[in-house]
């Protein structure tokens, strides 16, 4: 069913309706909701565990990203927004602890009431909630968001309005959503929409604004100045009405942050060398150990720290478009993950100190056991055992090379399924029945630094098979443009995953994503499996229950064999001033946007 937008007047008579219609439910007026369990945190909580309530304030931080932009709203598909911007800008409903697999506590909204089923949630602003400009947030606010980011907003927002069976006014502050599909989930994804001041658009575009459209915020961090493509300048707002929130006490300490933007990586390096940058963030261990060796660390003015964690490992690595022949065809893609010898890659990058995904989930309790599947696992992949690729139900390892830069025994598997695949080698090429050579394209944005260095050995490997491969190096805005249409053989691929994955599965690995332009789904998987493993997920009401459909997803998806894995960051290394602090208490989640810089401060000597 559409949802629907009730007008203000009809909200009222819907409200009272929709009430009635429940069979008068019980639920409970909470100042947290948590996906399984109860919130670790009381009513009367002070601030989040890992946060400093008496950080202090003021300071500037500066970091630095590649490319460039062209938009300031990061709410639509259109552009390239700085990636940082929506969560130092804008606030939903409802705010995330990082300490807490997935429980959310009061923000705009003050409580939310919920049923035991969790069919609706009704939430109750804050009084004092207010837009940058001064102006209250209201119900009106609210639903216009949540229908205009539904309609016209980014894929990643629109998912949840499809779902929305009603949005109703039920007070003066109060709104209570309503949701058509039984997904335990939805309360919480409602409760983190970002909500935005519906006035600001009256007779104008939300999906096609322009760079200087800065949509109006509640967050801590405005816009303060920009030169397009190259800075932005954001200012805490000194009249930010959720300082002494719970939830925001000891956050968003800094007075300023700045971005600014460098056409690669190895001149982002130096630029942190030469002080122009406060911190940064290595993802190379052996360049850790290495190259931070410059004057200023020895002086102490740059301090190392390695923050761990437990979530997932998520997947990073390249990803196969299988829209496209011959990722088609999995023998294929096990050929040419056969091929990339990673042993000898990592050592040659990363020093061998990094060890590699081996599943989406890896690095946490939700991965998939090893061996063949069991129990709940096992049940709820049977009625799939004749469509899931080998290695799902019976356990799937990826390869592992003779650390030699020959690989010569996975070279010899690789080469025996491409020929059971049709493919030959015929005058030093490798070929299809047609005589069509194999060859493909690796997309990357410029500046990729190591992923091209990884490029550059994987090509020398396919060679000796007869594949041609060759990276495609491209600016941050036809990068994101071809993305979207899924405009390429091979890329770069990275996906966080949470420990409490959810609806943003069906973004990530839903068959609407194969054709829809913009979706997570690059590799344009089509898993019947995987999406009913995503059902049992979100209408799980036992911890054992999900936990057992996130590792029967994750033997599907990494049987699925979509992407070659590459190195695993078990924890976050980030080099800064030695003027940043935080906090001893770290979360579970580890590093983030919402621990570096949220709960970091400024402090002289």
């Amino acid at each position: 069913m559409r949802p629907v937008y009730f007008p203000l007047r009809r909200a009222l008579i819907a409200g009272v309706t929709a009430f009635l219609s429940t069979g008068f439910a019980s639920a409970e007026s909470v100042h947290g909701i948590a996906m399984y369990g109860e919130p670790a945190l009381p009513p009367d909580f002070v601030s989040l565990p890992y946060a400093n309530p008496d950080a202090p304030k003021g300071g500037k931080i500066v970091f630095g990203n590649t490319g460039g932009f062209d938009s300031l709203n990061p709410f639509v598909s259109k552009g390239t927004v700085p990636w940082q911007w929506r969560f130092w800008g804008y606030e939903s409903l409802m705010g995330r602890s990082r300490d807490e697999a997935f429980t959310l506590y009061g923000l705009l909204a003050e409580s939310v009431d919920i049923p035991p089923d969790r069919s609706w949630a009704e939430f109750t602003l804050r009084d004092d909630a207010r837009f940058w400009d001064g102006s209250p947030v209201t119900v009106e606010d609210v639903i216009w968001s949540y229908e205009t980011l539904g309609t016209e907003g980014h894929l990643r927002y629109r998912g949840l309005w499809n779902q929305i069976k009603a949005i109703t006014q039920t007070g003066e502050r109060s709104v209570r959503i309503d949701f058509d599909s039984d997904n335990r989930e939805l309360a919480l994804i409602a409760a983190l929409r970002p909500i935005l001041k519906k006035a600001q658009w009256e007779g104008r575009s939300f999906a096609e604004s322009s760079l200087p459209d800065v949509p109006m915020g509640t967050g801590p961090y405005m816009v303060d100045s920009f030169d397009p493509g190259r800075s932005v300048s954001l200012k805490r707002n000194p009249d930010y009405w959720g300082a002494d929130l719970p939830l925001r006490r000891g956050t968003n300490n800094f007075d300023e942050i700045r971005l600014e933007f460098y056409g690669d990586q190895t001149v982002m390096f130096e630029a942190f060398k030469a002080g122009e940058l406060s911190a940064l963030r290595e993802f190379n261990a052996e360049k850790w150990a290495t190259q931070y060796d410059f004057p200023a660390a020895r002086r102490g003015d740059i301090v190392q720290t390695e923050i761990p964690h437990a979530r997932p490992s998520g997947m990073t690595g390249f990803v196969m478009n299988t829209r496209r022949a011959p990722f088609d065809d999995w023998r294929v893609r096990e050929a040419l993950i056969l091929a990339f010898n990673f042993e000898y890659i990592n050592d040659t990058v990363t020093g061998g100190a990094q060890s590699r995904i081996s599943s989406y989930f890896s690095n946490s309790h939700l991965a998939m056991l090893p061996g063949p599947a069991t129990d709940k696992v096992e049940a709820l992949l049977a009625p799939f055992a004749d469509t899931v690729l080998p290695g799902t139900l019976e356990g799937y390892v990826l390869p592992v090379g003779d650390g030699t830069a020959r690989n010569r025994k996975n070279l010899r598997l690789a080469m025996a399924l491409l020929n059971d695949a049709g493919w030959t080698v015929q005058d030093g090429l490798l070929r299809n029945a047609d005589g069509d050579p194999f060859t493909f394209n690796v997309l990357m944005r410029q500046g990729a630094g190591d992923m091209l260095s990884v490029v550059e050995i994987y090509a020398r490997a396919l060679e000796r098979l007869g594949i041609e491969i060759q990276a495609e190096k491209v600016d941050n805005a036809q990068f994101t443009a071809r993305e979207a249409e899924y405009d390429f053989d091979m890329t770069t691929f990275r996906r966080d995953l949470s420990l409490s994955p959810g609806n943003e599965q069906r973004l990530y690995w839903g068959r609407d994503g194969i054709t829809t332009p913009g979706s997570r789904n690059l590799m344009g998987m089509d898993s019947p499996a995987a999406e009913a493993m995503i059902d049992a997920m979100l209408s799980s009401e036992s911890q054992e229950d999900f936990l057992a459909a996130v590792r029967a997803l994750d033997r599907i998806l990494t049987a699925g064999r979509y992407v070659i894995p590459i190195w695993r960051f078990d924890v976050g290394r980030i080099a800064h001033a030695r003027q940043l602090k935080f906090p001893d208490r770290l979360p579970i989640s580890g590093d983030g946007i919402e621990f570096m810089p949220e709960v970091w401060w400024y402090e002289e000597d």
